[in-house]
């Protein structure tokens, strides 16, 4: 084991430091405190040394990371509590990977690596305190090689990047929309608030067990409307979505809707009840897109009509909607974002547009839930920025590092919330980190309430001590702390607000 301090940073198990370290790195200007090498780290599982591939520094580099048990770990001290960078350089094998970030066994979140030769994967704004710790990469997609790790300390952060505009991408948005975004925007940087999906609404399981553990109801109800697509209901589908959001909004809450959308029949591949998954359809939207399926085309614009006529319904009852369509497309997993970013926007673009101008539907604010800068639509389209995380079991992390990337999507003031999480992170993470999602909304069924006849509590995701921590925070907003957001005043944006 070979150590030395440097910089103030004491690493461990790992080479530390060849000539010029801990200087400002070419051409970033932070200064690495600490390099370590991760063929001199502990291995576990398949991990082991490789020297093939060349660009690595030291005497190799750290492969195998192809089974659930393998990860690579590096111990390291550091003098003082704070934030740092941690920089992860590795190389992907065989195209785009994500991979776990432990720290003292806690989740601290997910490095990515796409670049086939050696690069950064940074993880930014780790909170530390002062002394040891053993911070692993552990296999999630695993297939990277693995150079070293460097330890920069991170940027302080501004309270200006809560300063966002309310005014909304439609010019002509309803009064209730206005108002809505006015509140939100008032709160970004001091509140977060609640929200929890429930396809059952208000009075579903989701809601009920909530209230159970806590005495509160969350602040946000999330809907689908994937019920509504015309080959659901050619299947027997029944929705009542819409109802559901009418009467939470009368009871006082915020609705936000995404839309799993089911594509026309004639695209199945697999069962009808999954066909908005990649795998499940044949489906070409780039060829919809550019005339080479022109009969698609016109199925696609008759789904559209089906969704726009309950938005219609919502519009004429006065209510506004968070409205997040087309979600999580760079993942690929979902027919929407397989056909890669450019036909991706176009469709994001195409479905503004006659929701916009040909439905004339002005209570819309538009959350973008792409999740990656490439698949970004452009700002005159986009109200609010999205991120969907689950991070795993038990992780209460406030996934920093992705509310920043998010934050830098765009230049623009945009806010930043957590559109779908799995676990329900700890408030006082997310004020000491900086990390100040606009709200937070739980997916329904086993990440909240058991899968049984009778309405229980699920820990496997949230435990219930954490679950009321949250919704007891001063910092978390629920459904009994909304003001009238009926009168709630509209922001004056020309005054500088």
């Amino acid at each position: 084991m070979k150590r030395k301090l440097v910089g103030g940073l004491l690493t461990a198990l790992a080479v530390c430091l060849a000539p010029g370290w801990g200087e400002a790195k070419a051409g970033e200007g932070a200064q690495i405190l600490a390099l370590c090498e991760a063929e001199d780290a502990v291995f576990s599982g398949n991990v082991h040394k490789e020297a093939s591939v060349e660009g690595y520094s030291g005497e190799g580099y750290a492969a195998g990371f192809s089974g659930d048990e393998d990860s690579c770990t590096f111990t390291v001290s550091v003098p003082e509590d704070g934030f740092y960078d941690l920089n992860f350089v590795s190389a992907a094998v065989g195209g785009y990977k994500e991979n776990y970030i432990l720290v003292d066994g806690g989740s601290a979140g997910v490095v990515c690596a796409e670049d086939p030769a050696f690069a950064d994967s940074v993880l930014t704004r780790v909170y530390l305190e002062a002394g040891e710790h053993q911070i692993a990469l552990a296999k999630f997609w695993g297939w990277i090689l693995l150079d070293r790790l460097e330890i920069t300390k991170a940027e302080e952060l501004s309270d200006a990047m809560y300063e966002v505009s309310a005014e909304l991408t439609d010019p002509k948005a309803t009064e209730g929309a206005k108002r809505l975004m006015g509140f939100l925007a008032d709160q970004y940087g001091k509140k977060i608030l609640s929200g929890q999906y429930s396809s059952q609404g208000q009075y579903g399981k989701e809601f009920t067990v909530i209230n159970r553990e806590t005495g509160k109801y969350p602040a946000i109800l999330g809907l689908d409307f994937i019920e509504y697509s015309p080959s659901r209901v050619a299947n027997g589908s029944t929705p009542k979505t819409t109802d559901y959001a009418i009467d939470f909004w009368e009871r006082g809450g915020i609705v936000t809707f995404c839309w799993h959308w089911n594509p026309p029949e004639k695209y199945f591949t697999r069962e009808w009840w999954r066909a908005f998954y990649t795998d499940s359809t044949n489906i070409d939207l780039a060829a919809i897109l550019d005339g080479r399926d022109e009969e698609g085309y016109q199925l696609l614009m008759e789904d559209i009509d089906a969704i726009a006529k309950q938005l219609q319904i919502l519009q004429e009852a006065g209510v506004p909607v968070l409205w997040r369509p087309l979600h999580e497309a760079s993942g690929g997993w979902f027919w929407w974002g397989a056909s890669g970013p450019e036909a991706y926007k176009e469709l994001y673009v195409l479905l503004y547009d006659k929701l916009t101008n040909e439905y004339g539907l002005h209570n819309l604010i538009w959350v973008w839930n792409g999740q990656n800068a490439d698949w970004y639509p452009g700002d005159e389209y986009v109200d609010i920025i999205g991120e969907d995380l689950y991070p795993g079991e038990h992780v209460y992390a406030a996934q920093t590092d992705k509310y920043l990337e998010a934050s830098h999507y765009t230049d623009a003031a945009k806010m930043v919330v957590m559109s779908e999480n799995g676990c329900v992170f700890d408030p006082d993470l997310a004020v000491r980190d900086g990390a100040m999602w606009g709200f937070f909304c739980t997916w329904e069924g086993e990440f909240v309430a058991k899968n049984t006849a009778i309405y229980a509590y699920s820990e496997q995701y949230t435990e219930a001590d954490m679950l009321r921590k949250a919704y007891e925070s001063d910092t978390v907003l629920t459904l009994e702390e909304l003001p009238d957001l009926r009168t709630y005043p509209i922001r004056d944006e020309s005054a500088g607000d």
